[in-house]
């Protein structure tokens, strides 16, 4: 089944041999590069252009064309390339059309060499731009992948060339539209018109007269580590915007365009007629017109970003962001009335004269009536604020993907095993006191940059202080379920494992799930030889992962070594840890993440504390949250104190199962 790409999706390559093929409706010229693994283009030898059409592995057309067949073997490429980028570029004085936004949208394939489709991608939303990087092949763990990239550039060759670091990129250019200019005369007429019912539509929605003038810009940098846990001095959250990383972005917010032909005098709509999963295009939705005197109306993905999974993380981080600025400016602006009005009150009475009759009930009444007043306008303000980050929260909310996206989100129950990873996971809500019901995804970033620990303390929190101590540590060991199901099925199929440590068998109920679904690296391990099994296989892991890459030596790794990310689930800690375990669980948590281990610690830290400063640097370094909802997250940034809520499901759902099923038959289909 071909993969229709959009901008940022990625999709597994199942050969290396294969054809990349362009269609446009005006001769383009077609290049490629080759890059190390951090996409450098090392010197020209790495350029396969039409004055120097070959390279090891490479083949690419000598003339400008209408159509072109990239001819790629991946194995037979330099040693040190891992990414090929397929360029294309308009010819330069030919008389023809000197930006993309002028012609028809280019259309790329890579197939095998029967001619098989294995990927597509339509590159619309071009503008100004002269030249493009079309896609990438780039190889990640000994697998290689296509990622959809149409990045634009409206200085043409030489500065797309700049940009993957070539030396003198303009004498380059140069001598690549001599070379073209000289093949002109053979180069390919446009194909004749198609029907849809003889061949593809090689376009999507949108009309060139209706374009963005450039890509969309990075994020901007936003203020690092917001979120910080008071129990530990390391910080417990961060929402950081991040480069593109691939998603197919399923819900509302990717709902597909249909075909349509040419109307009389309106734009042509050139959406795919046979498209089953679109989403939507690159640069953020237009919002609806807004109202003479009303706010614009909010959009879900209205913001900067490459891909629609990469425009939601950064609007996410956004209303976390104006959600924090208009409650600290209320707090502040009450803050201020409070202080002017004990400033007034002062200097009224420590006039004597006001101290006789009724000019001093007069002057408190004056100085609170300010208070008030000004109170009032701040608490308008901030409601104005809130009504409008609700209307944002109520359009993306049903926008959302599976990785971000509540339980209770229709989107799970069609929720299909990604090929790549999300940029992020959503691990529960924050809110305010001001507002409770207006609550921002808590996201972290992926792959996990630190382990998260469950708090199953009754003093936690005043709701855990509430509650039966059976009932809190069920409901912790549940939510660390769900955390590791929800990571299982944004991981592609065979590239997350899921360790349990359980050490006296009292978590049998809440982890059913996982191992009804077998979709656990192995039983839960139970008494004190099973904790040291697992403790032993893992730091293993982290050992031999570590060498290797300080090495430069990953093929030398063992055969049997799982190099997918690891995730180490601990039930009831310290029970059936002695000295050793502790050490190693330490030494899991410091040097795990950074080669794909990470824990997921299910403790009441009350209990642990006969260890003594030996566990500080583990909590320090682990996410806390909580079973139920506590506002133990710090702000530094603006002082607040957010309350986290934790993600449930709704009751009498069967969505973790069906979610855990969905796991187990992925990774049958993929033989793991």
């Amino acid at each position: 089944m071909t993969a229709e790409l959009v901008r940022g999706q990625n999709h597994t390559l199942p050969q290396t041999r294969l054809e990349i093929r362009v269609s446009a409706g005006t001769p383009v010229v077609a290049g490629a590069t080759l890059g190390d693994e951090r996409g450098t283009v090392c010197g020209i030898e790495w350029i396969a252009h039409p004055g120097s059409p070959q390279l090891p592995g490479l083949e690419v057309s000598q003339q400008a064309a209408a159509d072109h067949r990239l001819a790629v073997d991946l194995e037979a490429l330099p040693a040190g390339a891992h990414r090929v980028t397929v360029l294309l570029a308009l010819p330069v004085g030919a008389g023809g059309p000197v930006r993309f936004g002028a012609v028809p949208a280019p259309f790329v394939a890579v197939t095998g060499l029967d001619g098989t489709e294995i990927a597509t991608f339509t590159l619309t939303d071009l503008d100004a731009e002269s030249a493009v990087s079309a896609l990438e092949l780039y190889r990640r763990q000994d697998a290689w992948k296509v990622r959809a990239v149409g990045q634009g550039y409206a200085g043409g060759l030489a500065e797309m060339l700049a940009d993957q670091g070539v030396r003198d990129p303009a004498a380059l250019a140069g001598s690549i539209q001599e070379a073209v200019t000289r093949g002109l005369a053979r180069s390919v007429a446009p194909p004749p018109p198609r029907t849809p019912e003889g061949d593809r539509v090689r376009h999507a929605t949108g009309s060139a007269d209706h374009r963005p003038t450039a890509p969309p810009p990075p994020p901007a940098p936003e203020p690092p580590e917001p979120l910080t846990d008071p129990a530990t001095t390391g910080p417990a959250h961060t929402t950081q915007p991040h480069t593109t990383q691939p998603h197919t972005t399923p819900g509302p917010a990717a709902a597909g365009a249909s075909a349509a032909g040419p109307s009389a005098g309106g734009p042509i709509n050139y959406a795919h007629p046979r498209r089953q999963h679109a989403a939507p295009p690159s640069p953020p939705p237009a919002a609806p017109p807004a109202q003479p005197g009303q706010p614009a109306q909010p959009v879900a993905g209205d913001a900067t970003g490459w891909s629609m999974d990469e425009r939601l993380y950064n609007q996410i981080w956004g209303m976390f962001e104006d959600l924090a600025r208009a409650v600290a400016a209320y707090r502040s602006a009450v803050d201020f009335a409070e202080s002017r009005m004990d400033q007034e009150l002062d200097r009224a009475l420590s006039d004597p004269r006001n101290r006789i009759g009724g000019a001093g009930d007069r002057a408190r009444e004056a100085a609170r009536a300010k208070r008030d007043e000004l109170a009032s306008r701040a608490r308008e303000a901030l409601d104005r604020d809130l009504a409008q980050l609700a209307a944002e929260a109520a359009v993306v909310e049903p926008a959302l993907p599976a990785a971000y996206a509540g339980w209770g989100n229709p989107v799970w129950h069609a929720h299909r095993i990604p090929m790549e990873i999300p940029m992020a996971l959503r691990i529960g809500d924050l809110h305010l006191p001001e507002r409770a019901d207006l609550r921002i995804p808590l996201l972290v970033r992926l792959p996990l940059e630190r382990g998260m620990w469950v708090d199953s303390g009754r003093t936690a929190s005043e709701a855990a202080a509430l509650m039966d101590t059976d009932r809190l540590r069920r409901l912790a060991m549940e939510t660390a379920v769900a955390h590791a199901a929800r990571l299982l099925a944004v991981y592609p199929p065979g590239e997350f494992a899921v360790h349990v440590i359980d050490p006296a068998g009292s978590a049998a109920g809440p982890l059913a799930p996982l191992v009804e679904a077998g979709v656990l690296a192995g039983p839960p391990a139970a008494g004190p030889g099973g904790v040291a099994s697992v403790l032993a296989h893992l730091t293993r892991r982290v050992d031999l992962v570590q060498m290797a890459v300080r090495a430069r030596a990953a093929d030398s790794l063992p055969p049997d070594l799982d190099t997918g990310e690891q995730l180490l689930v601990v039930n009831d800690f310290p029970r059936g840890f002695d000295d050793r375990a502790v050490t190693q669980l330490r030494y899991l948590a410091d040097e795990g993440p950074a080669v794909g281990v990470h824990l997921l610690m299910v403790a009441d830290r009350e209990e642990a504390s006969a260890y003594g400063p030996v566990l500080d640097p583990l909590w320090r370094s682990l996410l806390r949250i909580t079973p139920v909802a506590d506002s133990h997250l710090a702000d530094p940034w603006v002082g607040h104190a957010w309350t986290y809520q934790p993600l449930t499901i709704p009751p009498g759902s069967h969505v973790l199962e069906q979610v855990l099923a969905a796991v187990a038959a992925a990774r049958r289909a993929a033989g793991r």
